[in-house]
């Protein structure tokens, strides 16, 4: 069972920011993802952003800070650091995320836990909902080649989490802890060996997620690759379910990823969510960076409320809904599940009384 979603999506539960989106307010954003580092430790052979050129920037404490205060009241619920670059690269990473939960803002980390040090760990595992590290394979040959770094890694990784798991019972905090396995040709073999070792270790669950072609991304080598192939192994995975430990093998994904239909032809998703690169700059979409139309602004020369009121945003809104070709977006976006469920409300079938 996938008790947390993340093969669907959970706007639904915010009915209120829902209603009034339908009754055409303006919405503040539910949820925001946040690059605190333009700069990555590792190369990942499938990396969507390489085209970001992985930058030496970062972004500014206190103007971060006070952005997020701002955001707080204007009714941001949570946001998950992540980005074009390793965001634990940030120097002052456990301050941001002491800061966020103290305004009362939920956060998450994406990241590959490289440097989720003890150190760090202790600093941050009670301000954190969730903390979710990509390990795309169960032996450090492995994890060498797909991450493009060196072997020792995959070794740290497991070590990290496995002293978050030890100071998570130890402290009683509640951060759920993850990983996830991006599952490609290269590492296949190894899906069920690194679902072992995540039980093993006390992870509460493994992510197993399909490949998904970004439209700027220099790489492609992956752009053909079909999960049909690859359905068998969510019957073997789901054997090392238990009642702490679960598998979300991403089936509907990797069924959207084949069939290459999206359900919808307008995106929906944006007033929901937002972006802000290491540079600061704030983004309606995470698959359009390089796409000065999707910019509505930089939190270096702006506040949060002038940037999302300002004309530039309004007219980058009304350019996405008369001219964007959602077909030419990246399939299975962040947004894809919001902007299925947007459009089933905005375009409802014959007879909805009858529920």
């Amino acid at each position: 069972m996938d008790k947390y979603r993340i093969d669907s999506h959970k706007l639904m539960y915010h009915v209120s920011r829902v209603n009034e989106w339908l009754n055409e307010r303006l919405v503040y954003p539910v949820y925001m993802e946040i690059s605190p580092s333009g700069v990555c430790n590792h190369r990942c052979t499938y990396c969507a952003l390489d085209y970001m050129k992985y930058q030496d920037r970062y972004l500014d404490t206190n103007i971060l800070k006070e952005r997020l205060s701002e955001l707080g009241s204007l009714g941001l619920k949570s946001v998950m650091y992540a980005g074009e670059g390793e965001p634990l690269m940030h120097k002052e990473i456990a301050d941001i995320i002491n800061h966020t939960k103290k305004i009362g803002i939920d956060v998450a980390i994406t990241t590959n836990g490289v440097l989720l040090n003890e150190e760090l760990t202790d600093k941050i595992l009670g301000d954190v909902e969730w903390i979710k590290v990509s390990v795309d394979a169960a032996t450090g040959d492995t994890y060498a080649k797909i991450h493009r770094t060196k072997p020792a890694d995959f070794d740290t990784v497991v070590k990290n989490m496995s002293y978050a798991v030890k100071s998570r019972s130890l402290s009683g905090f509640k951060c759920a802890l993850g990983m996830q396995f991006l599952l490609l040709s290269e590492n296949l073999e190894e899906a069920v060996l690194l679902a072992e070792i995540a039980r093993d270790i006390g992870m509460d669950y493994l992510v197993i997620k399909p490949y998904s072609q970004h439209l700027f991304s220099k790489t492609d080598r992956y752009r053909n690759i079909k999960y049909n192939e690859y359905a068998y192994l969510a019957d073997e995975l789901s054997l090392l379910n238990t009642e702490k430990f679960n598998v979300v093998f991403r089936i509907n994904t990797m069924n959207k990823w084949d069939d290459g239909i999206r359900g919808y032809n307008n995106c929906l998703a944006l007033p929901f969510w937002s972006y802000i690169d290491a540079g600061g700059n704030v983004w309606g979409c995470s698959a359009y960076l390089s796409d000065e139309r999707f910019c509505y602004g930089n939190i270096n020369e702006s506040c949060f409320k002038e940037i999302w009121e300002s004309e530039r945003r309004q007219k980058s809104l009304q350019w996405a809904e008369k001219e964007l070709d959602t077909g030419q977006c990246r399939l299975n976006c962040r947004m894809d599940e919001v902007n299925r469920y947007l459009w089933n409300l905005k375009h409802p079938p014959e007879h909805v009384n009858f529920i």
